[in-house]
């Protein structure tokens, strides 16, 4: 995205950090969001953790596993260095069950974010496929999911964000 003021031009960099393996539901609501962020999608282990200093609006997203994003996302979080500048970060996740207000699976990964210094502008989730524990024995549940309206409603929710990070002290 290139932002462009009297004299001057800003080009937002973006990168996706997507942890997806059952069925690929959080890779599918990745690379919608990718398409609208003009963004490369990556996953945990293949980026080290000083990728930070290489772009301005960071994604990260997991299925959610027994209530907790995957490992992988949390371990590369954890190994982030404290911003050295502004950058905008964002969550997403996809899930079996309904997010439980009071734990919320975005907010340890919000919380840690925070704490190294990322501006985080927002969190999105969904339903995706679940074929976990008890679930595969009646063929999953949310069969289709994430389906064109979950999509849609990531696609826009990138278009929210991006919006917010071009209005960030990054921009200015």
């Amino acid at each position: 995205m290139e932002l462009s003021e009297p004299g001057r031009s800003w080009a937002m960099r973006s990168l996706i950090v997507c942890a997806s393996r059952s069925h690929g539901n959080t890779r599918l609501v990745a690379d919608r969001m990718a398409e609208v962020l003009d963004a490369e999608v990556v996953t945990p282990e293949s980026v080290g953790p000083e990728i930070v200093r290489d772009y301005d609006l960071i994604g990260f997203g997991s299925g959610v596993y027994y209530m907790m994003a995957d490992a992988r996302l949390r371990k590369l979080i954890r190994q982030l260095p404290a911003a050295d500048h502004h950058i905008a970060a964002f969550t997403f996740f996809t899930s079996g069950a309904r997010e439980i207000p009071l734990l919320g699976y975005h907010r340890p990964l919000r919380d840690k974010l925070e704490g190294k210094g990322f501006e985080v502008i927002g969190s999105f989730s969904c339903r995706g496929f679940d074929t976990v524990g008890p679930f595969g024995f009646i063929g999953g549940i949310n069969r289709g999911r994430p389906n064109v309206h979950d999509l849609d409603r990531a696609a826009a929710f990138a278009a929210r964000v991006r919006k917010r990070a071009a209005g960030s002290p990054a921009a200015s």
